[in-house]
């Protein structure tokens, strides 16, 4: 299933998309993406309904895939090919930093430059959301806590990020930097999370043409890992990296001002597109 969230901010609507693209309006049988309704039981409900019989909706603003999300969790440095671009070694266990969730915003909505920035980054990434509460599950079990798949760009301002001391909190967690969606794709209809095709262009020039084959820690081990520090939520996401072809990794290096357009997919998650536009 591909569940959304359409509708002007803060007034979103649970949808499903359906079989011929239309989207069917799900709020007469669940509150919202999030929660109890992306739990193995709650999605079990909703795989139930005949689609058919759901009113559809105008095509019209599309949010956050998932709401009520407590913890934006990153994994850093977790593509090899990526690394290798940034001077970086290879991590010996999972490079973890969270993105704050104030960041979030829908797949298609303009995304900010703060002010005084002059290295905003890209970074297409696979989205995890988790279903149901995970503490201490093993490697074996741990997809079954995951919900679903998403398209996350885990935009980054580097100098924020790595010249301003600390962590690289600041430098991910600014307004509008967390877009996520445009849909929640059940984990049933993605194979092998491990061999997707993710991209990303700018100004319709190819940056990232990559794949999460050279992910370093997968999802399941990225799962379990986290669930040894803290529990973990349905509704929370965890982006888990993003292949080469940042534009802190080109020589020179590139960066996004306002009025650069970047599109960004991956394979069987579906594509975002935004504008970025200078804060005022």
């Amino acid at each position: 299933m591909k569940l959304m969230r359409v509708g002007q901010p803060g007034q979103e609507k649970p949808a499903i998309l359906d079989a011929e693209g239309k989207v069917r309006d799900l709020s007469a049988h669940v509150k919202d993406i999030g929660g109890e309704a992306i739990s193995p039981e709650g999605l079990k409900k909703i795989a139930a309904i005949d689609v058919g019989t759901l009113p559809v909706l105008n095509q019209e603003r599309i949010g956050a895939c998932v709401a009520g999300t407590g913890k934006f969790i990153c994994i850093g440095l977790n593509f090899s090919d990526h690394a290798a671009e940034t001077g970086a070694t290879v991590p010996p266990e999972p490079v973890i930093f969270m993105k704050a969730t104030s960041a979030i915003v829908g797949p298609n909505d303009n995304v900010v430059i703060p002010r005084g920035s002059e290295k905003t980054d890209w970074e297409v990434e696979l989205g995890v959301v988790i279903g149901k509460t995970a503490k201490y599950v093993s490697e074996a079990d741990a997809l079954d806590y995951v919900a679903g798949y998403c398209v996350s760009h885990d935009v980054s301002e580097r100098a924020f990020q790595t010249e301003r001391a600390g962590q690289w909190t600041k430098g991910k967690s600014c307004d509008t930097f967390g877009p996520i969606g445009p849909w929640l794709v059940t984990k049933d209809e993605i194979t092998d999370p491990q061999n997707l095709g993710m991209w990303l262009k700018v100004n319709g020039q190819t940056m990232q043409d990559g794949s999460s084959k050279t992910m370093v820690y997968g999802v399941a081990h990225v799962v379990s890992y986290l669930s040894q520090f803290m529990s973990l939520h349905p509704g929370d996401v965890i982006s888990t990296g993003t292949p080469p072809g940042v534009g802190m990794g080109l020589k020179p290096p590139r960066y996004l001002k306002a009025g650069d357009v970047v599109e960004l997919g991956i394979e069987g998650l579906g594509s975002q597109k935004q504008t970025f536009v200078a804060d005022i």
